[in-house]
Parts: C-alpha cells; structure tokens; sequence
C-alpha cells in the first residue's frame, strides 16, 4: 500500500508537533553508542516558533495534513544548512525523510544556494550513511570555514562526541 503525502511549510501552530516529532525520533538513539551523549538535546519552543516564522521549516503531511515529519533549514553565507530532519519513527522508511531533504535542496538551489550543508553522526546507518547515498559528502577539519568550526564548538559545549560527528556538504546546481 502506498501512501502518498505532501510537503509544505510549517504553521505556527505546529510547534508542539515538530516537538513531538523530535522527540519520538531521538527515541530511535537509545540503544546506540551516542545514546548517553545526547542530554535529550530538542528545540526551545520558542526558538522553533521563530524558525517557523522566519519560514525555514517544512512539514511533510499525510492526506489528513497533520506533520509527520520536518525539515529546519539555516541561511548560512551561500549555503543551506540542514540543521534538523526528523520523521515519526512509525512512519519511517517510507521516503519521507529523502522527499524533505530533496525538498530542502531543491528550494535550496531555486534560491540561489551554492551548497547544503549539514552536521551528524558517522556511523550511525540513518544519519552519515543516509547523507552519503544522497549526494553528502564528507568534509575534513582542514575544509572547515569559520562558521562550520564554530558550529563544532558548540556541539562540543552541548556535550555531543564530536568525534563520532562528521560535517557534511553538497553542492546544489
């Protein structure tokens, strides 16, 4: 059975369920070596009302348009920063989440963005792996702009292993 969904920006008054989609998808880290590390890092409310606003976050509904899943995307210089892509565990596997992210690209690239960008973890097989068979690569310290340093330093500070992370990048053309 297929089921078919749309995507569209978020509302303002989604905040919660972007917050529950959020949580239910970190629920998928426990058991994972990360797992402890993770200090249940969500959104502020409030700091995901503003993004809302400002019209960075995006939603993929199901026929009866409650979210699903979400998008966030930062403006960063000349890129897209994928600050957060999350899909209800009970909706996985499904392409929601390579639907939002092209989604993200594609705006992305309509807007005049030279590149996505994105920080995760390595070897955990939805994050690093799932990038990588969608165009991310993997960048080195020595690539690192100023802001892509900065932004380690607050993982760090926010208690993440950032030497399980790696920073991603793909050019959008």
């Amino acid at each position: 059975m297929s089921e078919t969904f749309s995507i569209r920006l978020a509302r303002p008054n989604e905040v919660a369920r972007l917050g529950e989609i959020e949580a239910r998808a970190s629920d998928l880290f426990e058991g994972t070596p990360v797992f402890a590390d993770l200090n249940g890092e969500i959104y502020d409310s409030h700091e995901l009302a503003e993004l809302i606003a400002m019209g960075q976050a995006w939603v993929a509904c199901l026929e009866d348009d409650v979210p699903v899943g979400f998008v966030i995307l930062l403006h960063i210089d000349d890129v897209i920063h994928v600050e957060e892509l999350d899909v209800l565990p009970k909706f996985g596997r499904r392409g929601i989440g390579t639907a939002l992210l092209e989604h993200a690209c594609r705006w992305g690239n309509k807007n005049g963005f030279i590149a996505a960008t994105l920080s995760t973890f390595r070897d955990i097989p939805w994050n690093a792996p799932f990038y990588a068979k969608h165009g991310f690569q993997t960048l080195g310290p020595s690539e690192y702009t100023p802001w892509m340093s900065k932004m380690r330093e607050i993982e760090k500070q926010k208690g993440l292993p950032v030497d399980t992370r790696v920073i991603m990048r793909r050019a959008l053309s």
